[in-house]
């Protein structure tokens, strides 16, 4: 079968995008790598969102919570009401490998055998893909990029790195559970943009001795009992049980790649795109949500890309509109 659109990413704004397909009365199919707005699945547990429940709202569906701020628990049911009132096609557990063009068709190879269409759309994210230290010791099992509950390390050696919000978030979860946690912060200074009602609690705990933090510090190594620091007062060897690496994460421009998309070449490594129409410098494929600012992941969100779609499948009817014109003429 070849359908109009290929969507390649199973999270909010692949919903939305395949949402907005359908009203088109465009066909489509979900391609997703592993589980329903996986991403979000591997929040941490006890994760609750800085956007407010009407935010984060797609396709018309109310998003009731029971407080302003919705939780990682209360998001994933959403999300699964979503596709459940759209009725929408989601391939789960089917991870794309590469894409090929045939004429005027697009077949993306996936896991579970090729799909094609005329049009692909890229809503993949960035949490998937962590910032790496490229550090001795970084695929020790005892390294983390992704936290999920604090259980784990009670009564551990915890070395959290960063200072940002999940580095701050983490470092509190764990340390109230029981952690005995260092923080190693490349900056003078926790993040100014943590949370508001977070960044006084970290200070005050760091203050007050209850988490220690070293400032303007890297890893250099990590080893099966220890971590090594590079100060400003020099090297510091930590007696060390587990490292929650909160560095961050990007695109997955190894993907990018693979689906011949180019990226900007400056620092950023923002995937080129029509910022109007957001299709690529492949005709017929666009790019949708957070990945669209490449390597500046704080400044796209849920609530600010979910007009991505709808610019999307504009651009998808005109062009398809136009050539029907042309044929009739």
């Amino acid at each position: 079968m070849k359908y109009d659109v290929i969507i390649i990413g199973g999270g909010p704004i692949g919903l939305n995008c395949a949402i907005e397909a359908k009203k088109a009365g465009l066909s489509y199919v979900i391609l997703e790598k592993g589980v329903l707005v996986n991403s979000l699945y591997n929040f941490p547990t006890n994760m609750t969102f800085f956007s407010t429940s009407n935010l984060l709202e797609i396709g018309g569906v109310p998003f009731i919570a029971h407080n302003d701020k919705p939780t990682r628990r209360e998001a994933l049911e959403y999300f699964r009401r979503v596709q459940d009132s759209w009725d929408l096609e989601v391939h789960l557990y089917t991870e794309v490998k590469s894409m090929d063009h045939n004429g005027e068709v697009y077949q993306v190879e996936t896991t579970k055998g090729m799909y094609k269409a005329s049009n692909v759309i890229v809503a993949t994210g960035f949490y998937d893909t962590p910032r790496m230290l490229n550090i001795p010791g970084e695929d020790l099992k005892k390294v983390k990029h992704f936290y999920d509950d604090p259980h784990p390390y009670v009564d551990q050696k915890v070395l959290v790195i960063g200072a940002a919000n999940s580095a701050c978030d983490v470092a509190l979860e764990t340390y109230y559970k029981g952690a005995d946690v260092t923080m190693a912060i490349r900056e003078s200074e926790i993040y100014p943009k943590v949370k508001y009602w977070i960044r006084p609690n970290i200070e005050n705990r760091i203050k007050e001795g209850s988490i220690k933090a070293y400032f303007n510090t890297s890893v250099t190594a990590i080893r099966p009992n220890e971590v090594v620091l590079q100060t400003a007062d020099g090297q510091v060897v930590l007696e060390n049980d587990f490292v929650l690496a909160m560095t961050g994460y990007m695109p997955n421009y190894q993907l990018f790649e693979s689906l011949g998309i180019p990226v900007s070449t400056d620092e950023y490594r923002i995937p080129l795109h029509n910022e109007k129409t957001l299709e690529t410098e492949l005709s017929g494929v666009y790019v949708a949500g957070v990945i669209n600012a490449g390597m500046q992941t704080s400044k796209l969100f849920i609530e600010n890309t979910r007009v991505h779609s709808r610019l999307i499948v504009q651009s998808i009817l005109s062009k398809k509109n136009s050539v029907v014109g042309v044929n009739l003429g």
